[in-house]
């Protein structure tokens, strides 16, 4: 799926979205992230750039404004985003450049959302879990509440989505992905 996507439609997105990405505010058109993946395995992670170039430094004067709870870190109104990039978060387009994570064998379609290392050094022993498995670009969390749930909440979708996956959910994920992403619920 990863290639055929890669083949019939990112060579020319790709480098749309990057031209306005790039137009936009100076810097890369891609943000790349170390991610933790399947048993602790690190990676760059892949998105378009929806923030100011320099958005990692400045998040740390951000971070008496986290409206989330756990590890991680999340804003409504968060100032570094650029306008297309708030346009990108919203229908989930800055996520397509990890279907090049997913040929690449770090990711899969469907699973718990790759965290950043820094949040992985927090977890619980439960929630360690969330490891034991290849992240996803889309999973059980995000057609369920995306940013609207706690951090518990995610983890407990996560271990629920890995302790009884099936094929026919994984279908059923990226069905309601679809209509996630067209109704914008939950994004931030």
């Amino acid at each position: 799926v990863s290639a055929a996507f890669l083949i019939t439609v990112a060579w020319w997105l790709f480098p749309l979205i990057g031209s306005i990405v790039k137009l936009e505010s100076k810097g890369p058109m891609f943000f790349l992230q170390d991610r933790v993946g399947l048993n602790g395995r690190k990676f760059k992670c892949i998105k378009f750039r929806s923030m100011v170039a320099n958005a990692e430094a400045l998040k740390e004067t951000l971070a008496e404004r986290n409206e989330a709870d756990g590890p991680v870190f999340k804003m409504k109104e968060d100032p570094r985003m650029t306008r297309f990039g708030k346009f990108i978060r919203k229908t989930s387009i800055d996520e397509l450049p990890q279907f090049l994570n997913v040929f690449l064998g770090d990711m899969s379609l469907v699973g718990p959302r790759p965290p950043v290392p820094k949040e992985v050094a927090q977890y619980s022993w439960d929630q360690r879990r969330r490891l034991s498995v290849r992240p996803g670009i889309t999973g059980l969390q995000q057609v369920s509440g995306r940013s609207d749930l706690s951090f518990d909440e995610w983890v407990e979708l996560d271990l629920a989505y890995i302790d009884n996956w099936s094929l026919e959910q994984d279908l059923r994920i990226l069905v309601r992905t679809l209509q996630v992403v067209v109704t914008g619920r939950g994004a931030r």
